[in-house]
Parts: structure tokens; sequence; C-alpha cells
């Protein structure tokens, strides 16, 4: 399923972070929650009413502004505005309509895009008198809302869900017939994604140039490897326009995005010459949120000189910095002289089958049993948190829900002792698992027992 990019523009301070957060139930437009992995984060996924979405936060939009910092910024949201599907205009309601904004609402009527317009920080009667004022934007539907406080918030996503496409359901592929695995091939730009297929199908399939964002969107390609079948998705780089460069490469997670959500292996490329980089990290971040299995692959290896001693480096730069995805592979090779090229796909098939492994409850469980009489899980609140059983509830990634008595008093660091024991035992090559806390049924209250299941994709309830 390819998920749609919902971005969040307008001027600096009008709230648009605020927002993003309201959206997504918690602050997570500062810093990333995964224990293990801390960056900065402007994206994420959500959901409204069962339609699933990318939602990604933008810097402030100053088109009069000849400061560096804010140039950059500008840039960044020009591209955002490119590479969204669908665009929340955001506003302050307490400032009035500026000329800022009837320049944005101008760049926004050029892109063609569905847009919904949102007046911020109406708190009420008092605010409420510079609203008619947005109408000389010359559209139909304006929505006040507060970030802040909730208010006007549902109107606000009700509007979206309006026009966001439908969540389709998955299939389910029948037992027996082998799915042709979808493989993306992710990364910043200009670390040779292109040159990747291209090396691999014997033709210039992509256009390869050494200008970085040459690939505007994802394309896909069959190819066959010993009578498998693979389809090879290039997702991308950014299109270069006017002064918009390198400096804004974090919106190529935006582009990674929209190739992970339907692949099953993302093929992570990064740069021999330049390790491990921040950008890398939210890219990486990308596939293992999304669950899919991952291979870190180091291209242009053939321009490293001390080979061994670069190995090593790297190795160690991956463990630091990519820790969070340690289960995944990490491959050397060259798209330009095809140097260990074909080997990936060894790798593909065996996390492709790690990732439909199924494990029997009994013998999952008899691993179970020994971890957590090896090593006692920590106190909560003065009182022994008790892990009963363990069972999988799916594949793709392989899942799994632990029974506890207090499930609020897991920590994170005993399920990472839970995953890395089921690793050593059952594998799981490649792919990331994952492991919920769950009340055991004799141990829930009455009212937890008579509670309805909330519904996916339920609206929140304003604050």
């Amino acid at each position: 399923m390819n998920k749609p990019v919902v971005a969040i523009v307008g001027r600096p301070n009008v709230g648009k972070s605020a927002l993003f957060n309201r959206i997504l139930g918690r602050n997570l437009a500062i810093v990333e929650d995964m224990p293990g992995v801390t960056r900065d984060r402007n994206y994420a996924d959500a959901e409204w009413e069962g339609k699933q979405f990318h939602l990604v936060d933008t810097g402030g939009f100053e088109p009069e502004s000849e400061d560096p910092m804010f140039m950059k910024i500008r840039d960044q949201t020009t591209l955002a505005i490119e590479e969204a599907d669908y665009i929340i205009f955001l506003m302050d309601g307490q400032e009035g309509l500026l000329p800022a904004d009837l320049e944005v609402a101008q760049r926004l009527r050029a892109a063609a895009k569905p847009v919904i317009y949102a007046i911020n920080k109406v708190d009420g009667a008092r605010h409420e008198g510079l609203l008619p004022d947005f109408y000389r934007l010359g559209v139909d539907t304006l929505i006040p809302l507060s970030a802040l406080h909730g208010s006007g918030f549902t109107d606000l996503m009700d509007e979206l869900a309006k026009i966001l496409p439908d969540t389709p359901p998955v299939p389910e592929p029948e037992e027996g017939t082998r799915v042709t695995p979808r493989i993306a091939i992710i990364g910043r730009p200009n670390v040779g994604k292109s040159s990747f297929i291209n090396a691999l199908i014997g033709e210039d399939r992509m256009i390869v140039s050494p200008v970085s964002g040459t690939t505007r969107d994802a394309v896909d390609s069959l190819y066959r490897y010993y009578g498998r079948e693979y389809i090879l998705v290039d997702t991308a780089g950014i299109r270069s326009r006017g002064r918009i460069s390198q400096g804004v490469e974090k919106f190529s997670v935006m582009r990674a995005m929209k190739g992970v959500d339907r692949c099953d292996v993302a093929l992570v490329l990064l740069d021999a010459a330049e390790g491990v980089t921040e950008q890398d990290e939210r890219i990486v971040g990308i596939a293992h949120e999304e669950g899919k299995g991952i291979i870190i692959v180091l291209n242009k290896w053939d321009l490293v000189q001390d080979k061994e001693e670069a190995y090593k480096k790297f190795i160690d730069d991956v463990k630091y910095r990519l820790k969070f995805v340690d289960y995944a592979p990490v491959l050397t090779l060259s798209a330009l002289t095809r140097q260990r090229l074909t080997k990936v796909f060894d790798e593909i098939d065996k996390i492709v089958s790690e990732r439909e492994k199924r494990v029997p409850t009994a013998e999952l469980n008899r691993v179970f049993e020994r971890l957590t009489s090896r090593h006692e899980p920590p106190m909560y609140h003065g009182k022994r948190v008790k892990y009963f059983y363990v069972t999988q509830v799916a594949i793709k990634p392989p899942t799994f829900v632990v029974f506890v008595n207090y499930p609020e008093g897991v920590h994170f660091s005993y399920i990472r002792y839970i995953e890395n024991n089921l690793r050593q035992a059952f594998g799981f090559h490649g792919s990331p698992i994952r492991i919920y806390p769950k009340r055991r049924r004799e141990e829930q209250t009455a009212e937890e027992r008579t509670r309805p299941p909330a519904a996916r994709g339920r609206k929140k309830k304003a604050t």
C-alpha cells in the first residue's frame, strides 16, 4: 500500500509543529521517542478514520527574507509542496492575513495540489474578528482551530479524511504460492541507487546523473535472477530546482517513505566514501519503523583504498549509529564495476523467508520460559512483573504478544532482552520483530474485560 503524503506548510510560528503533534497524539516534532535512536524528526505515520497517511512538518516559509537560514527553509518548504500529495496550509488567526500568506497561497495554487486552508490560534470569540479577512484568499472553506487546545481539530481532520483515499486491505496470498517480493532501493541522493538498478538489469532503465536528485518518481522494474522474480523499486532522490540543493536532503525521506510503503525488503545504499550520515540514520529508521526487511549496502566500494581498514571502521560506525537495526546484514559492492552485485539476492531470499517465519507456540514458550527464569524482570512500583507466556500473532514482520500482569510495568530493556533471545533461538535474519506486552485475561479488571476494543482509526478526543 502506498500511503499519501500530507505536508503542513505556512509562515514561521503559526503552530505547524503543534498541529503535527496534535494529529499524532504525542510530542514527536522535537525528538524521536524510540529508545536507542535520537534524531530530529519532521515526519511520521498517521491515521484518521481508518485512513493512513504520512505526515510531514515543515519549516516556516518566509518569501521575502534574505537571511540564509530562512532561504534554506523556504527551499525546503517549496520542495515539501512538490513532494506532497495533500497540503494543510496553516495561518495565524491572531495576526490576520499577511502578505507572506498570500504568496504561499499563490505557490499552492501553482502546484495544483489539494489544499486545506486552516486558521490556527482561534481560541474563542475574541480571536474570530480577523477571520473574514482570510476570505481574500479566494477559497470557499476556511477551518478555524486551536492546535494547542484542540478546538476545531476534529473539523480539520474530517475535512482531510474527505479527500484522502481509502486505505485498501492487504490481501493474504494463497498458502504455498510465491509472491514476487518488492525490493525498494532507498538512500540519500547520489549514493548510486539508479546505477545499482541499471547494473542489475543490464540497461539504462533509470536516468543516471552525478547531480543529486535526478530521479523524480518511484519506478518499478521486473528482474529475474536464476529463475526467481523480483520487483525493484528505485525511489529516489529529489529533483534540483533553482536554489534547492543538497541542504534539503532531509526531504529524500519523503521519497523513501513512498517506496518503503509497498516493499518487502529495503536495500539502504550508503556511500563508501562518507560512511553513515545523519540522513542515513533517518532513512534506515523509516524502513525499521515500517517493519520491513533491511539490508545495509555500502556502494562505491571500488573507490575505497584500504578496504580492510575501511570495512572495520564502517562496521564500527554501523554498530554505533545504526544499532537499532543490528539485525540487518551489511554488504559491500560496486554498482559501477558490478563487484559482488548479485550477492544481495541471496540475502533478500533469506530475509523474505525469515519475515514469513511462524514459530510453534510450544517451542516458542520453551525458549520464553528459559529466558525469563534466567533473568528476572525489574520491579514495577514495588511489585514483581510476571511474564506468563508468549504467542506469535503475525508475520511480515514477525509479531509477538507477551502476556503479563502489569503491561505498564514492562521496561524497554526487558523487551529488548526478549527480542535478543528470540533471535538467538529462531533467527529472523534481516527483519525487525515486534513484541507487545498485554495483560493476561485472568489479571484483567472487570472494567477491562467489559470494555469494547478501541476502534482502529477512531477520532481522537480534542483536549
